[in-house]
């Protein structure tokens, strides 16, 4: 007899597949914003004494 193969674990394993590359982008952007951010507000405060 031939194993059959178990097709709810393979859909399982590749929903987590999914999830974990979902998540991996999600933080990339959270971690690319953040990075932005971070130089406007440098660039905000030397923009400002310039002003006066």
């Amino acid at each position: 007899m031939l194993a059959r193969d178990n097709y709810s674990y393979k859909k399982y394993q590749k929903e987590l597949a999914r999830k974990k590359k979902t998540e991996e982008k999600m933080q990339r952007k959270l971690e690319k914003k953040a990075m932005e951010a971070t130089p406007e507000s440098g660039q905000v405060s030397n923009d400002q004494p310039s002003l006066e």
